[in-house]
């Protein structure tokens, strides 16, 4: 049998994908200075609903306090926004 009759006709769903959710620095205002954000505060917080397989910070917006944050993963421009204003970023 040929290969092409063997994959599925609706589609195909990769088992290996991973379901990250992205958060935008400029949601991290919310916080006052000095506090340590962990996927566990965004919960309580409501401003994500579920964890997935991981959550990543995205530079978008603007931030203007300094604040410690843990997540799994952060992207170039969310880096180096919160740590000019001389925050950390921690991967977990």
């Amino acid at each position: 049998m040929p290969l092409y009759r063997r994959l599925p006709k609706r589609g195909f769903t990769n088992r290996n994908s991973k379901t990250i959710v992205g958060i935008n620095v400029s949601t991290l205002e919310r916080f006052d200075n000095d506090t340590v954000v962990t996927i566990d505060l965004l919960l309580e917080n409501g401003i994500i609903k579920e964890v997935y397989d991981g959550v990543k910070f995205l530079g978008n917006g603007e931030l203007t306090k300094k604040l410690t944050v843990k997540a799994n993963a952060f992207s170039e421009g969310a880096k180096a926004k919160i740590e000019a204003l001389g925050g950390t970023c921690e991967v977990i």
